[in-house]
């Protein structure tokens, strides 16, 4: 909030960071504040790490130099806006004494174990490898738990959604609760980066043509997906789901209104790359009441208004709190 004086503990640690540099005679920042939240400060080596994974992401993808540094800029903003939310609502969770016992943390760790059939040796060994602890993983599971603790108190305790709303929702979108044809698609994807060359373009082109004559000569389709799809499907056999003609692109729309089950498409130049698709099955989804309807009705609308509410309380957490962004 502007207008209001740097909290103490914030303005003591700018002071030492400033004795520091002093003493060191000058020498080169390796970090340094990059905003203040009431009495706690975020700094650009916290940032970083933070922002690490995507900025490796982005880089992977070889976008070109004005698109990745906009991606970059606008994606800094984001993610320190998110870890200034954070550091509000921990600080609310302090102001109000909410808390999370070790025991809950423990149950809550044994049951990520028991979900995903891990021991306590297979799970160091994973975090491990994504650069964390175990005590490092509990402490942010802790802080996740009292974020979720807060947010119940503050944000879903005070909604409610009534029979009416689920009624008024039901009439207003009745089109969405008639018959659909839904189209059961699989994908297979050879990528084309961005600044490829003639050549790249060319060689890609020649693999997908390898992949359809494989096709044609009676290979299945998701084995060919499996082993050469470059689409995050490939592990499924290019298994992209159930949709309706308007949920797909406009350039699959007309190519799959033209195709019948277990046709192949012809291969389509996309943003991605060459890509082709098989319409496994058409399937004919039955109309719903308002009877079948109403506990997924309730379920939505509850979501968007807890999603509403949340965040005109985050705003509100701000507007009466100290936040300073420093460039």
């Amino acid at each position: 909030m502007k207008g209001r004086s740097i909290p103490i503990k914030a303005f003591l640690i700018m002071l030492c960071s400033l004795v520091s540099g002093a003493v060191a005679g000058y020498a080169e920042l390796t970090d340094r504040i990059v905003a203040i939240v009431s009495d706690d400060i975020i700094t650009l080596s916290e940032l970083n790490e933070a922002l690490e994974p995507y900025v490796r992401q982005i880089r992977e993808a070889h976008y070109p130099p004005g698109v990745g540094r906009e991606m970059l800029f606008k994606l800094r903003q984001d993610i320190l806006n998110k870890m200034i939310d954070e550091k509000l609502t921990y600080q609310e969770t302090e102001r109000l004494h909410v808390s999370v016992d070790d025991r809950e943390v423990d149950r809550h760790i044994e049951q990520i174990k028991s979900e995903h059939f891990l021991t306590e040796e297979e799970l160091r060994k994973s975090l491990a490898a994504e650069g964390y602890t175990l005590e490092e993983y509990r402490k942010r599971i802790k802080e996740q738990m009292l974020r979720i603790k807060l947010i119940n108190i503050e944000v879903k305790s005070k909604i409610a959604v009534t029979e009416k709303d689920i009624r008024d929702y039901y009439e207003e979108h009745k089109e969405d609760y008639q018959g659909v044809q839904k189209y059961h698609l699989r994908t297979i994807l050879i990528r084309v980066p961005p600044p490829a060359g003639a050549d790249q373009k060319r060689a890609a082109l020649e693999k997908i043509g390898s992949i359809v004559k494989d096709l044609k000569s009676g290979t299945a389709f998701d084995e060919l997906a499996k082993q050469y799809s470059q689409d995050g499907t490939a592990e499924a056999g290019g298994d992209l789901g159930l949709f309706t003609l308007n949920e797909l692109s406009a350039e699959f729309q007309e190519t799959v209104r033209r195709m019948s089950e277990g046709e192949i498409s012809p291969v389509l130049q996309t943003q991605n790359g060459y890509q082709i698709l098989m319409l496994q099955e058409i399937k004919k989804i039955p109309g719903k009441t308002l009877r079948e309807a109403r506990i997924e009705i309730q379920e939505r609308l509850y979501r968007e208004l807890v999603e509403e509410k949340y965040r005109a309380w985050l705003k509100e957490l701000r507007d009466r709190s100290y936040v300073k962004i420093i460039q």
